[in-house]
């Protein structure tokens, strides 16, 4: 536990007895040891209120008092929270198991016959005090860690926040029409993605996943976003997959970027041509089904050739051209969707995920709800583990 959050506990022994001669006599057999601090308390009916007040971490207590009995007193303390866990020495006159007995199953932590020898008294004082002093120190590191958990869950929700913000809103053009679904992981992972139009003719979309969690996983995944939505990397042809991803390779090298790297699948759409060019770097192959979706006729895979991006300086990458069908759809996706774990451990095949993204659709249904319900099933209810990501591009 830091210094931020540890408190310095020192040994305070509070004195509950109506005899004042044993209170003089107790406080003359503690009073050499200077990092022991005593306060007394003749009343019994007061003790509760004392002990709250004070914070002993050892309770001295006389057995037989006037009013309230010692045995009442230690039910008292062990059904209140503030004093549940204080460790009570009882003090008595006589040496009685029964009585013994009676005080231990009441709560009592130990049981001395007064007065006791001086070294004696002073190493039980010592000794449960440290116990319990340590329990202290242990429930405050517990609650430094639960704030400190706390916290972590707060950004960790303020950054699934900016990144769900980001994400581009849905669009119904006359030649592409989008839909999407993303549900950020527990722990947030580096998932984006996006679309837009660089010109009058030409519509780009993207889905980037960066490798680990977290908000250094996802400000990096946002960053590299920003880049591609501003078209911002000097020299490079939007237009053209294989430029976009060798200049965003070497924009997000990894050895400037602590040690991260992330993957990629990046389209253009030239509406004129009906001609989708396309590159990836590491990337889940995308999946273009042709045909309506109540009869789909065809689903090709997108493959991604390239390596990863931001491992290797001045990588080229090759990007391939196909023809696009009116009423295609396009599916990009990270691999939070596809690379599931079944209960029995084995991993869901891949080629299982193709036929549900390729199986016919219901009148008015939608493939993104579907993927996402089969892969519950798939993992019998448990929640994914890495960002739930999926983009789809009709192509009217």
């Amino acid at each position: 536990m830091s210094d931020v959050t540890r408190t310095d506990h020192g040994i305070k022994v509070l004195l509950i007895d109506d005899q004042p001669i044993v209170a003089e006599a107790i406080r003359r057999m503690l009073e050499p040891e200077t990092d022991i601090e005593l306060r007394y308390c003749s009343d019994p009916s007061q003790a509760m209120a004392v002990a709250k007040e004070f914070s002993p971490t050892i309770i001295l207590q006389d057995l037989v008092m006037p009013d309230i009995d010692g045995l009442l007193l230690l039910k008292f303390y062990r059904a209140n929270a503030s004093t549940r866990d204080i460790p009570v020495i009882v003090l008595s006159s006589q040496e009685e198991p029964v009585t013994k007995a009676k005080a231990f199953g009441l709560g009592a932590s130990d049981y001395l016959v007064k007065l006791p020898d001086r070294v004696e008294l002073i190493a039980r004082v010592r000794h449960h005090s440290s116990g319990y002093i340590h329990l202290l120190e242990r429930n405050e590191a517990f609650e430094a860690l639960r704030q400190s958990q706390q916290e972590l869950a707060e950004d960790l929700a303020q950054a699934e926040r900016y990144v769900t913000s980001l994400l581009p809103e849905r669009i119904a053009t006359d030649s592409v029409v989008t839909d999407w679904k993303f549900i950020p992981s527990s722990k947030l992972g580096g998932d984006s993605f996006g679309y837009h139009w660089i010109d009058d003719d030409h519509f780009a979309c993207y889905l980037l996943d960066v490798c680990g969690h977290g908000v250094k996983a996802a400000l990096m995944s946002v960053s590299a976003m920003n880049v591609l939505r501003a078209q911002s990397l000097s020299g490079c042809d939007f237009r053209d997959a294989s430029q976009v991803l060798s200049a965003l390779n070497n924009a997000f090298l990894m050895d400037n970027h602590n040690e991260m790297y992330f993957t990629i699948w990046y389209g253009v759409y030239n509406k004129v041509l009906r001609e989708l060019n396309y590159s990836g770097a590491g990337h889940p192959p995308a999946l273009l089904v042709s045909g309506p979706p109540e009869a789909p006729t065809a689903c090709r895979q997108l493959e991604s050739q390239g390596p990863m991006n931001g491992i290797v300086a001045d990588m080229p990458y090759a990007a391939e051209r196909i023809s696009v069908e009116s009423g295609s759809r396009l599916y990009l996706y990270s691999d939070g969707i596809c690379e599931l774990h079944k209960v029995d451990g084995s991993m869901w095949p891949f080629a299982d995920f193709v036929k549900v993204m390729s199986a016919p659709l219901s009148s008015g249904g939608s493939m993104l709800e579907r993927i996402h319900s089969v892969g519950q099933a798939v993992q019998s209810g448990h929640p994914f583990v890495d960002d739930f990501s999926i983009l789809e591009v009709k192509f009217v």
